[in-house]
């Protein structure tokens, strides 16, 4: 969803069978941008399992932009945390 008279540069995604945990999570990774100006999210309503995850970016940066990077960056973190208990998992299991 786009703010009316923006150039994408302020966009609200609708993030579906999702809660807390990515949404305070994907925000951390996407305020460490700099061209981020703000973001936010919001869960529509304790029964429903949507977030509306909203970022506004500086100057003519399309907000999507963010957002992708902001995902991949969360899921490198995720994967960096597996294959450190995986090793250790291993470690312990041998020993």
């Amino acid at each position: 969803i786009q703010a009316d008279g923006t150039d994408g540069n302020c966009v609200t995604f609708v993030l579906h069978d999702e809660d807390h945990t990515l949404g305070n999570s994907l925000r951390y990774m996407v305020m460490k941008n700099p061209d981020v100006e703000f973001c936010g999210y919001c869960i529509t309503h304790p029964s429903e399992s949507k977030i509306n995850f909203r970022i506004q970016t500086r100057g003519t940066l399309p907000a999507v932009e963010p957002f992708r990077k902001g995902l991949n960056d969360l899921m490198g973190v995720c994967q960096h945390v597996l294959n450190t208990f995986e090793v250790r998992h291993s470690w312990r299991a041998q020993g």
